[in-house]
C-alpha cells in the first residue's frame, strides 16, 4: 500500500479489500508491481499479500518484526496458498 501511495495510487489498507479492488490478472500475465494474494491460514480468505517483482518472484513482509524479503511463487508453500493476483497499474 505504501509503495503505491508514494507513487500516487491510493489502495485500500487491508489486503482483503485490496484483493476486491484490483483487476484480476492471470499468473502467467503478472507484471512487476502487481499484487499477489495468499490464504496463509487455510481456506480461501486473503491473509497475506506480496508485490510481484518479476521472474516468478515477489516481495513481502513475512510477519511483524521480520525483514521484508523476496520469495518464489513456485515455492510449494506459496504455490499451495496462492489465491490470485490483482493489478492496479
Amino acid at each position: 500500500m505504501v509503495s503505491y501511495r508514494l507513487n500516487g495510487l491510493n489502495l485500500p489498507r487491508v489486503s482483503r479489500s485490496q484483493y476486491k479492488a484490483g483487476r484480476w490478472v492471470a499468473k502467467a500475465d503478472l507484471r512487476p508491481g502487481d499484487l499477489v494474494f495468499f490464504a496463509t491460514k487455510g481456506g480461501t480468505r486473503v491473509t497475506h499479500v506480496g508485490m510481484y517483482s518479476g521472474n516468478g518472484q515477489f516481495i513481502h513482509a513475512p510477519s511483524s518484526g521480520k525483514t521484508v524479503s523476496r520469495a518464489s511463487l513456485d515455492n510449494p508453500y506459496w504455490q499451495s496458498r496462492l489465491i490470485g493476483a490483482r493489478t492496479f497499474l
